[in-house]
């Protein structure tokens, strides 16, 4: 990019970053000749991102105006890509009242532009009949658009992409369940459209004229029903044919459970998903294409985004997930690490081993944790805690990783999330496991004076109320079985890692 497109670039604020769509589309931004600042309630949860060092960070929440007014000072184009789905039943109101802070705030400060990503909602449906899920999209969307600042509204379907948590339903649907007993909407019309082909129509949107302030629907080429894309599915991924059966009588609230059961999107996220899936969502127009028109090929069909989505997973270059966003009900409080916090009870398991392997390579199986590589103790405890806290509504074991080898701040890990990262010393993961209290594990790769390991292995236990007491006593006998067996396994584990290394050929 030249420096004269950057000069021509606008100030971009961009809520949501720490999000799957946020994410994504701050480097774009930047790629496009913009600047970018982000307002998050957790800064730190951006800061290992490639694109970091690139923009501004604010600390803030949308629905507080006052840090809402100080991000914007200066900004021309605001994108609202945050929803308070995770906020609990009322997030419908939370939803209203963010966007109409977010709104008046723009308009106090002078932005030229509102641009937000909602859902692509049915014609001919009164709204009353829609999801709480859609029907929340929607009016925020209204509310932006009455705000008195310029907006474009973006209404998309299902997102194929990478780390996207319609595709991972879809992904692990098909490829779990050679047959299927499925929900009526498996018959139900739906619009694809690939990400890369969303990130393009919003970064567009910076540069649309000021007399443009309305909503636009974004799909791809195809109108498929789910069916239809769960068999294409099994077909680019070259898997058997499935065999699906619609059964009419599972509801939204049964199937995402069921989704829940089968996938990595928990139940939480899977019925806003699914519930939208109840009426026909395909576009009513293509106005888009006339505003920000995309290059040959583009808008890309369900196959190709498929095929592209299918590659950047096994390539492992998948650079945000659906679980890059906040989980609801998870815990948000960083860990006390005074010695002399005055908060209450702390409950401590503390095991420390000396390694025989340097720290580098006790740091590989450290970073190297969960996903598919497992927890390095008796395998079967930790899939029942998965399974108890998927059937509690928790996000179970299955979220995996991100990457297969490389952590940074805010990555899930599977039931735990990425607090704090020093490269080659120290993992902090915060548990996002349904627990009474709050719950963390820090793993440290230390030098000894002959060169070898120290791992320090700590996990940390906050109990809320009586049942939590009651938890940290009722576990406690099996600490030794898991968390000493962690400790041992890892030390193993790093010092294999060592000798490979020292029996590879010098090049």
């Amino acid at each position: 990019m030249t420096s004269t497109a950057r000069d021509d670039g606008a100030l971009c604020l961009v809520t949501g970053a720490t999000g799957y769509i946020g994410g994504r589309l701050v480097p774009e931004l930047l790629a496009a000749g913009h600047r970018v600042r982000c307002l998050a309630r957790d800064p730190d949860r951006l800061r290992d991102h490639p694109w970091a060092g690139d923009v501004e960070t604010v600390r803030g929440d949308v629905t507080d105006a006052a840090s809402v007014a100080a991000a914007l000072d200066g900004v021309e184009v605001a994108y609202y890509l945050v929803h308070a789905l995770a906020s609990g039943d009322d997030f419908e109101e939370t939803d209203r009242r963010a966007a109409r802070i977010f709104g008046e705030r723009c308009r106090a400060a002078g932005v030229r532009r509102i641009v937000y990503l909602g859902g692509l909602t049915p014609a001919d449906v009164p709204e009353r009949e829609l999801s709480p899920h859609l029907r929340s999209r929607a009016e925020v969307g209204r509310i932006l658009l009455d705000c008195g600042v310029p907006a474009a509204v973006l209404r998309a379907a299902v997102v194929i992409g990478s780390g996207s948590a319609s595709f991972e339903m879809l992904r692990y649907l098909t490829e779990r369940l050679p047959v299927m007993v499925t929900p009526s909407w498996v018959h139900t019309r739906i619009q694809p459209v690939a990400v890369r082909d969303v990130l393009r129509a919003l970064v567009g949107c910076a540069r649309l004229p000021a007399h443009v302030s309305r909503t636009f629907d974004i799909g791809g080429p195809d109108v498929l029903t789910y069916r239809e894309m769960m068999l294409r599915y099994a077909a680019i991924a070259e898997l058997p044919r499935r065999l699906i059966v619609s059964l009419p009588m599972l509801t939204p609230g049964l199937s995402s459970h069921w989704v829940g059961l089968v996938t990595p999107v928990p139940a939480s996220i899977a019925r806003p998903l699914t519930e939208s899936l109840r009426h026909e969502v395909v576009c009513h127009e293509h106005d888009i294409a006339r505003h920000v028109p995309g290059p040959p090929g583009h808008p890309l069909g369900f196959d190709e985004a498929v095929r592209l989505a299918l590659r950047k997973v096994r390539e492992a270059q998948v650079a945000t997930r659906w679980s890059s966003a906040s989980v609801p009900g998870a815990p948000s409080d960083p860990l006390p690490t005074d010695p002399g916090w005055a908060g209450g009870s702390l409950y401590t398991d503390v095991r420390d081993l000396a390694v025989d392997a340097p720290p580098a390579s006790l740091w590989r199986v450290i970073e190297g944790i969960g996903g598919d590589n497992g927890w390095y103790s008796f395998p079967l405890a930790w899939a029942v805690r998965g399974r108890l806290d998927r059937l509690a509504g928790g996000v179970g074991l299955r979220r995996g990783r991100r990457d297969a080898a490389r952590l940074r701040v805010g990555d899930t890990l599977d039931f735990w999330r990425v607090e704090e990262i020093e490269p080659g010393r120290m993992l902090r993961l915060r548990a996002e496991m349904r627990l009474p209290g709050l719950a963390w594990l820090e793993l440290r790769a230390e030098a000894a004076a002959d060169g070898r390991a120290r791992f320090h292995q700590r996990a940390v236990f906050h109990p809320h109320g009586l049942l939590g007491h009651a938890y940290w006593w009722s576990v406690a006998p099996f600490h030794a079985l898991v968390f000493g067996g962690m400790a041992r396994n890892i030390a193993q584990a790093a010092a294999a890692d060592a000798a490979a290394r020292a029996h590879e050929p010098a090049r």
